[in-house]
């Protein structure tokens, strides 16, 4: 269960004025899953785990970057716990179970933030962004 998330860093940069065709790449990736303490009440203490992770919106050609530090904080049974950090730390691997949910909160945040900090520095969205389509008029109808 996700117990926690924060911001560590935040960067938006608009190296050239966008000219013509901009691709935008959009990443996020685990650096470092560290096991930590976590309060609940006066002196209960609960295992979790620290999920440091990245988010970088790269805009091509050198026209911008947008990056985010972070960390998400997990909660699970001292079993489960032991053997996430088991996988990590042999091949740096998560269950997909588990990775899936962290991944959309991520994102979901991480997108958000990215939208906010693309418009402060004037750089375009870097999720495409709902458009209004005006259909031309049916002309065989009659009412």
């Amino acid at each position: 269960m996700i117990v926690g998330f924060g911001f560590t860093k935040l960067s938006a940069e608009k190296h050239e004025a966008p000219k013509g065709k901009i691709d935008i790449n959009n990443n996020v990736s685990i650096k470092d899953i560290q096991e930590d303490n976590f309060s609940l009440g006066k002196d209960k203490q609960q295992n979790v785990l620290r999920f440091i992770f990245e988010f970088v919106s790269k805009y091509e050609p050198n026209v911008g970057t947008i990056l985010f530090e972070g960390e998400l904080l997990y909660m699970e049974e001292p079993k489960i716990i032991k053997e996430i950090l088991g996988s990590w730390k042999k091949d740096k691997k998560i269950q997909k179970e588990i990775m899936a949910g962290m991944l959309n909160t991520i994102l979901t945040k991480c997108n958000v933030q990215a939208l906010i900090l693309s418009q402060e520095v004037n750089l375009p969205p870097p999720i495409p962004m709902p458009k209004v389509q005006i259909a031309a008029p049916d002309k065989d109808y009659i009412g």
